[in-house]
């Protein structure tokens, strides 16, 4: 720390109790000076010949009053004495600690250069100027002292010294950082630990956030200043802005960690509020923004700080986690989570996916930087933290469906390769769900690709006795499909319109198209035995592939019926049960007059079929894997 000495005198000031103060001199004392609660019994002469304000008191005293009052002068009592010291030639030590009063105290005191030269005034201003200004710590610390000195330290332009030889400091070159700083939240990189090479000791790299935790210390509206001179400069990285302010919320934000925000409430919504206006775009993780934003709900912020935080969290939602978007709803919520609020912030990253497509120039007020346009991997990401979020609160009975089903529509376009975490999420929300109604389930599962489920996913799902009849049909279907791609035919399964039906749009398009008739499927549930053979036909070789056979009938390769004998007559009679299946859902159709006539006349079934099926019809339910 950077110090002066002023005077060579002893000093002969002497205290009586608390309030008296005198100088110890063979003259007696001729004036009193009352500063706050503390009396100075002093000389006229030192006082008067280097102090203009003193002159102009005592001259305004009456002649038998020696007594003169000081109540409002800066720094008070201690401050004073200073000044009184160096006007006798006392010894006094200036230090980064005192140098603001003292240099306010001159000037209410109005020791000018006037009055006398090399008076208190001008050398303070040499110290500050020479010393304390140039120095990185010596400079902080007078930035503090200046708060309980306002508005004169304001008025005198200390504080505008500091803050610019602060931001001046912490955005220099850092190969010119020759000073000392504290840096204990970050290990720098580096090669081995062998500080030495070839003998001589290599020098540290200084890192691009030296500065950020000297700042810490610093009052809220002292560091708020500071900070926006930092950015001003331009000098800075925004990522070393947010280090800077993710470091100062952590520090003086107690329980913010924990999401527990202790201490005075009104100081704290101060801070967070001004950290949300402070923080540049794309700064600061992700899970640092959720974070703010629990604690901006816990501290009751207002909305426009709000909006911004969402604003910038949707930005960015690709890098959050399912952990981070848990955040517990108030006590007087049904819901168990905060649902409104996540889907505040998936639609602020669709409205910012969308306007990067149509106008990838626009910003808003708020942006310092332009958003890149979010790629593929970017929606990919949010789609599967969307499936893993509502596994999550799906476990909640209280969640209603309208809330999950719009959860999941948000990101319905966002192509995704696999539907297996909309599957698990589903499946999660029907089991704790068991109430749900016929129209609440039906709309849930059509938000399902059927194509897009792995192979454990469809396993799962045809023994899955909490999905409709139609979404079974649709998983054995494609799987059907996917299994006679894998052996090498392009064919598809020949099937009735009535049964295409239960199929998404009737056909073998998309599994999100509406069909003609919506309402059958989704209550029927078929038999065990007829999923088990259905599942033998689609999981097992096709009758061309068994033993070594390289044809089949419909190709004409007499091999095929050698083949044919080889296979067991019980894995034959599954491979056709599952044509049983469908007739008997054809069958179902025709009898409630929903088939057209020309569908009617083609039955996929003979009569015996029929009798074998009628005689197989045992309801058993299906098995939950989950």
């Amino acid at each position: 720390m950077k110090f002066m000495k002023l005077g060579s005198k002893p000093d002969f000031f002497q205290t009586d109790g608390d309030n008296i103060r005198y100088v110890t001199t063979e003259l007696a004392t001729d004036v009193a000076v009352n500063v706050g609660d503390v009396k100075f019994y002093l000389h006229k002469f030192p006082l008067l010949s280097k102090s203009a304000r003193l002159q102009k008191l005592v001259a305004i005293t009456n002649e038998d009053n020696d007594e003169i009052h000081i109540h409002d002068i800066p720094g008070g009592p201690a401050a004073f004495e200073i000044c009184a010291k160096f006007c006798y030639g006392m010894t006094v030590t200036l230090n980064a600690y005192n140098v603001v009063a003292t240099r306010c105290a001159a000037e209410y005191l109005e020791m000018y250069e006037t009055i006398e030269k090399g008076n208190l005034f001008y050398k303070v201003e040499v110290f500050l100027n020479s010393s304390i200004f140039r120095s990185w710590k010596d400079s902080i610390i007078v930035l503090q002292t200046t708060r309980s000195l306002l508005p004169w330290s304001e008025e005198v332009k200390v504080v505008s010294h500091c803050l610019d030889s602060i931001a001046s400091k912490a955005t220099i070159d850092t190969s010119k950082v020759e000073w000392s700083y504290m840096y204990n939240h970050k290990k720098l990189p580096s090669n081995g630990d062998d500080s030495h090479w070839n003998g001589v000791a290599k020098q540290q790299m200084v890192p691009k956030d030296w500065w950020v935790e000297d700042l810490c210390g610093l009052q809220l509206d002292l560091y708020k200043r500071v900070i926006t001179i930092i950015k001003s400069k331009g000098k800075i990285s925004v990522d070393v802005i947010g280090e800077a302010l993710k470091a100062y919320t952590t520090r003086r934000l107690s329980g913010f960690s924990k999401g527990l925000i202790q201490g005075d409430v009104v100081k704290n919504k101060s801070l967070v509020e001004t950290v949300i206006h402070l923080l540049p775009a794309r700064s600061v993780p992700c899970s640092f923004l959720l974070k703010l934003l629990k604690a901006a709900r816990l501290l009751e912020c207002g909305e426009v700080e709000k909006c911004e935080l969402i604003r910038k969290i949707g930005q960015q939602l690709d890098e959050a986690t399912v952990s981070d978007l848990l955040i517990q709803a108030p006590t007087d919520e049904t819901t168990k989570y905060e649902v409104d609020m996540v889907q505040s912030l998936i639609e602020e990253f669709v409205t910012h996916n969308r306007s990067a497509q149509t106008d990838p120039s626009m910003e808003t007020e708020f942006q310092e930087i332009r958003s890149p346009r979010l790629s593929d991997t970017s929606k990919v990401k949010v789609a599967k933290l969307v499936d893993s979020y509502l596994t999550e609160i799906s476990r909640d009975p209280n969640l209603p469906a309208s809330k999950f089903v719009c959860l999941a529509e948000m990101v319905s376009s966002f192509a995704r390769p696999t539907h297996d975490g909309l599957y698990r999420a589903i499946d999660m929300y029907l089991k704790e769900h068991p109430g749900i109604n016929k129209g609440e389930k039906k709309r849930m599962c059509k938000l399902m690709d059927c194509r897009k489920l792995s192979v454990d996913a469809c396993m799962h799902a045809v023994q899955n006795e909490r999905l409709p009849l139609r979404v079974v049909v649709q998983v054995l279907f494609f799987e059907q499909i996917r299994a006679s791609a894998s052996g090498g035919s392009n064919s598809t399964p020949d099937l009735q319109g009535s049964i295409r039906a239960l199929l998404p749009g009737g056909s073998h398009g998309s599994s999100r198209s509406t069909t003609t008739n919506t309402q059958n499927g989704w209550d029927d549930v078929p038999t065990a035995e007829e999923i088990k053979a259905l599942k033998c036909e689609i999981f097992t070789p096709r009758l061309g592939e068994v033993n070594g056979g390289v044809g089949s009938d419909r190709n004409g390769n007499p091999g095929a019926t050698k083949n044919l004998e080889k296979v067991p007559s019980g894995k034959v009679k599954g491979m056709f049960m599952s044509k049983k299946i469908f007739s008997k859902l054809w069958s179902s159709k025709e009898s409630s007059g929903e088939i057209s006539s020309s569908n009617t006349s083609e039955s996929p079934g003979s009569s015996s079929n029929a009798e074998e099926t009628k005689s197989t019809r045992s309801r058993s339910r299906r098995n939950s894997l989950s």
